[in-house]
């Protein structure tokens, strides 16, 4: 897979419009027919410092970063070694940069990269109004084989409302990176340009998604405070949930929009936050009373590098342990995990139906590579999943907010409906719903509260599994793709291996996974994360084959897990 693909790094400080140039290449690629996916990095700041984008292009649908870039475009060498770890070059790679921003650091030049040095800036200088970093994207286009007029498409659809002058400069810049490119070899690296239509592909990232699929899924209100990687989802929802009748609040803090969701789903209203670790700690206790009083909220956590402030813009799974155990007392909940950019759609989607239909807290985990990477992908088909509560109606009588029924799940009264009335707190309670200590209340309602999870068929939702072998990779969330790629190179090289990848990670599904394990003599389990989180998850929930070698590969953040890696552990095995 990898040698029909290109991958390319754009460097450079804050301002320097790595950003703007790597999301148009992305955008022309589309434009030319091509898939791609492009992820983010950026210093502690988070803005105004370093930053660097990674793209990754191909004809054929793409999900994780390759094993090495082909170029490394760098508009200057601004803290460029804070990234040096994630950009693996060789001597097949090359990098380009500015003959006046004086000589590459050795940190990128001891990889035996071809360093090709350009007068960019004495080229943008006979440029009205130019800029490096259109200059930069027509070389990039140039040596990735994305056409011209894809290009140009591309430059019109941002830049016309910035006026003919603005809109002339960055075409004369990108004309001009075209010529440039016409020194360096391209045949290297190009791709095929006859590619096929953009028609029918979205151009999305995974916060995005996640915001699409909570309106989908009937979403209609929104609390949330903004936390890093997980603000987009807000600021994506803020405008298309009025189209649909909703409402978003910025809260002043996470305790406060998580109690509003509350609120709001108790009135009705299928809620939704959205947030990062250390906002998902704050919340913890009032997930809580949303278990309680079997109110259905879903929270999407978007994780980050902890703990503590950690690292706010590198992606991890660490906040797994939380998000299933983080919960004071015996409060059985939701927790899904997207498995890619597209995925945080259908997840999410998903999760609001099951909270709604169970009357359960959910938790969609995500993370910073799948929520603020860009991929170009096509059309997700939407699952009709909706929000579906089930409520009482107008003039019930001996209405018995939470009476014990065999699927655990008891119909909801909305506040004005007549004969509907009762109190809904954090304390136990009677069937009625009036607070109890009785220890007969407390094991009825802790059984009803448990059943309606652990008798629920999530049906096949619940993992995604591809392949067949006795080798078989147990996976989650963002660790998805490159777990997928190994397994795909690994069959191509004649070792049969399977990849099973859990989308519902509570309550678990042990018989299902159990049955997929049958006769199975090696496990690679694969997760980003310093602990063994995930391992040790499933050796709690899970009973792995007795006479199966277990090993697991994990890594922490800011670090992507690449194919490549992976392939290497299968075939160690082989």
């Amino acid at each position: 897979m990898s040698s029909n693909t290109v991958s390319i790094a754009i460097t450079g400080a804050g301002g320097a419009g790595v950003m703007t140039a790597g999301q148009s290449l992305l955008d022309a690629a589309a434009k030319a027919g091509w898939y791609g996916l492009m992820t983010r990095s950026s210093g502690p700041q988070i803005r105004g410092g370093e930053a660097a984008a990674f793209l990754r292009l191909s004809p054929r649908p793409v999900g994780c970063p390759d094993d090495r870039y082909d170029v490394l475009f760098a508009f200057d060498w601004m803290n460029v070694e804070r990234f040096s770890a994630e950009i693996p070059l060789d001597e097949k790679s090359v990098i380009i940069c500015d003959a006046a921003a004086g000589d590459a650091p050795e940190v990128m030049t001891k990889s035996g990269a071809r360093l090709v040095s350009l007068p960019l800036k004495d080229t943008v200088k006979s440029i009205p109004g130019g800029r490096v970093n259109m200059i930069g994207l027509g070389i990039l286009a140039a040596l990735s084989g994305v056409p011209m007029k894809a290009v140009d498409a591309v430059v019109d659809d941002a830049l016309a409302r910035k006026g003919k002058e603005a809109l002339a400069a960055s075409k004369a810049g990108v004309q001009a990176g075209f010529e440039m490119a016409k020194a360096i070899n391209v045949d290297e690296i190009a791709l095929d340009a006859s590619g096929g239509s953009e028609k029918g592909r979205w151009s999305i990232s995974g916060n995005e998604a996640a915001g699409c699929g909570a309106i989908r899924g009937g979403v209609r209100f929104v609390a949330a405070y903004p936390i890093t990687p997980a603000t987009e989802i807000l600021e994506w929802l803020a405008p298309n949930l009025e189209k649909v009748g909703g409402t978003l609040v910025q809260a002043e803090d996470e305790l406060a929009s998580v109690n509003m969701i509350i609120g709001g789903s108790f009135g009705g209203k299928p809620s939704l936050t959205a947030t990062s670790g250390p906002g998902l700690a704050l919340m913890t206790e009032a997930i809580g009373l949303s278990v309680a009083s079997e109110t259905p909220i879903v929270i999407v956590n978007v994780m980050r590098g902890g703990p503590s402030t950690g690292i706010p813009t590198k992606s991890e799974q660490s906040d797994l342990n939380i998000a299933l155990n983080g919960l004071h007392g015996d409060a059985p909940h939701i927790v899904t995990a997207a498995n890619s950019i597209a995925d945080c759609l259908s997840t999410t989607q998903w999760t609001v139906h099951l909270s709604e239909k169970l009357q359960a807290a959910a938790i969609v985990l995500s993370d910073q590579s799948l929520g603020q990477s860009r991929a170009i992908i096509d059309k997700p088909v939407d699952s009709g999943l909706v929000a579906e509560r089930e409520v009482v109606a107008d003039g019930v009588k001996d209405y018995n907010r939470y009476a014990v029924t065999p699927s655990g799940v008891s119909p909801m009264a909305i506040p004005g409906t007549r004969g509907g009335e009762y109190v809904a707190d954090g304390l136990e309670h009677s069937p009625l719903g009036r607070p109890s200590s009785a220890a007969g209340d407390h094991t009825i309602q802790l059984d009803k509260r448990e059943r309606k999870l652990t008798q629920f068929d999530f049906g096949d939702r619940w993992a995604d599994v591809d392949g067949d072998g006795d080798l078989v990779v147990i996976t989650w969330g963002s660790s998805t793709a490159p777990a997928a790629e190994a397994c795909e190179r690994a069959r191509a090289e004649g070792i049969s291996t399977r990849m099973i990848s859990l989308r519902l990670l509570t309550p678990a599904q042990a018989s299902r996974l159990e049955g997929l394990l049958k006769g199975v003599k090696k496990i690679l389990i694969v997760e980003q994360s310093h602990s063994k989180q995930f391992y040790r998850y499933l050796r709690a929930e899970y009973d792995l084959p007795h006479d199966a070698e277990v090993r697991v590969f994990k890594r922490p953040g800011p670090l992507p897990i690449r194919p490549g890696e992976l392939l290497s552990e299968i075939r160690s095995w082989s």
